[in-house]
Parts: structure tokens; C-alpha cells; sequence
């Protein structure tokens, strides 16, 4: 069983930070694309920012230059540091990793829980 576990979620006033962490536990073998999505009320769920297993990263527009995405593979962990929050940025915010569980496995997509990020002053 593979879990993603999330973590740092809360209630900040416009203009904050916030640290939002998300490990993965269980039979995992390799671990590819790690991401972080949102979903506020009443919208879809977005992606917000990718990172390769190589380190590449990429950033909803929406975001750009405020969020920086990271990950340390030796925790199996993805983080996401986000600054400037806005109130449109309350959401939903959902961990994303695509892994392998055995080396003969394929991979396969799994979601945290989710975690609530609330904006407002």
C-alpha cells in the first residue's frame, strides 16, 4: 500500500507564506513526477507546479514567482513554499506522485488527502 501524506495547510493573511509538505510511504520502488494541485469551491482541480525526478519544475502561470516547488528524494518528499498568498489561492491543495511500487511494476498515479489553504485577512 502507497500512502501521500500532507501536511502545513492552514489559515494565513494575504501577503503570507505558507510551507505545505507531502510524503509518500509504503511499497514504493521509484517515484517519477511529484505535483501539487488545488481545487477551490465550485472549480476544477488545477495543477499548480511539477517536479521531475530529475529536478525540473513547472509552474501554473497563476503562481509563477511566488510558489517554488521542491522535493528531496531520499525523504520521498515534495514540498511547496508558497509566498505572497493571495485569497484566490484558497483551495483545496492535493499532493500528486506517479511511482513504480516494484522494478517490475509500471507506475502508477496516486492523490494525497488533501490539505485546506485559506486566505484572508
Amino acid at each position: 500500500q502507497v500512502q501521500l501524506v500532507e501536511s502545513g495547510g492552514g489559515l494565513v493573511q494575504p501577503g503570507g507564506s505558507l510551507r505545505l509538505s507531502c510524503a509518500a510511504s509504503g511499497s514504493i520502488f521509484r517515484i517519477n513526477a511529484m505535483a501539487w494541485y488545488r481545487q477551490a469551491p465550485g472549480k476544477q482541480r488545477e495543477l499548480v507546479a511539477l517536479v521531475t525526478s530529475g529536478g525540473n519544475t513547472n509552474y501554473a502561470d497563476s503562481v509563477k514567482g511566488r510558489f517554488t516547488i521542491s522535493r528531496d528524494n531520499a525523504k520521498d518528499t515534495v514540498y511547496l513554499q508558497m509566498n505572497s498568498l493571495k485569497p484566490e489561492d484558497t483551495a483545496v491543495y492535493y499532493c500528486n506522485a506517479d511511482l513504480r511500487r516494484f522494478w517490475n511494476d509500471g507506475y502508477y498515479n496516486y492523490w494525497g488527502q488533501g490539505t485546506q489553504v485559506t486566505v484572508s485577512s
